[in-house]
C-alpha cells in the first residue's frame, strides 16, 4: 500500500512542473507554489497536518483515527517521534526515504514545542542518523 502511495505521488509530480516554474514576466498564481522544507513549521504544514490537522488534535472519521500531537506525554522523549516518522506506524507511512535527517530534527522539534508541548531540549539531527532504517536492496526482475 505505500508503495503504490509513493508511485501516485511520482506519477503525479511531472504533472505539476509547470506549475512550480515561474516566469519574470508573468503573476502566476502558481508563483512560488514549490518551497523547500527548511523549518520544522514547514515540514508539519507540507507533511503532517493533513492527518494530524492543523492545531495538532488529531482526527477520527471514516475507519480512521489520526493520534492528537497537542498535549501528548509520548513526545517527551524525542527517540519516539523521530522512530515513528521514520519507520511509519499502525496507519502512518514512514517518511525515511522522503525527508532528510535535519528535516526530521526539525519537525521533532517543533511538535514537542507546540500544540501545548513544552518539551524544549534539542533535537539534531545526530539523533535521528542512528535511527534511519537501512536501505533494502533494489529487487532485480
Amino acid at each position: 500500500m505505500r508503495r503504490i502511495a509513493l508511485l501516485s505521488t511520482l506519477l503525479v509530480l511531472p504533472l505539476l512542473a509547470p506549475f512550480g516554474t515561474a516566469h519574470a514576466d508573468s503573476a502566476s498564481a502558481f508563483e512560488g507554489a514549490v518551497q523547500p522544507m527548511a523549518t520544522g513549521e514547514d515540514v508539519y504544514h507540507h507533511v503532517c497536518q493533513s492527518c494530524h490537522m492543523p492545531d495538532g488534535k488529531g482526527a477520527v472519521g471514516a475507519g480512521a483515527q489520526f493520534p492528537a500531537l497537542a498535549g501528548n506525554a509520548k513526545l517527551q522523549v524525542s527517540a519516539y517521534p523521530i522512530y515513528v516518522i521514520m519507520n511509519g506506524y499502525g496507519g502512518m507511512p514512514w517518511f525515511s526515504e522522503m525527508l532528510t535527517d535535519q528535516q526530521i530534527a526539525n519537525v521533532v522539534a517543533y511538535i514537542r514545542t507546540h500544540f501545548g508541548n513544552n518539551y524544549t531540549d534539542p533535537v539534531t539531527p545526530a539523533e535521528v542518523t542512528p535511527q534511519r532504517p537501512a536501505i533494502p536492496p533494489k529487487e532485480i526482475y
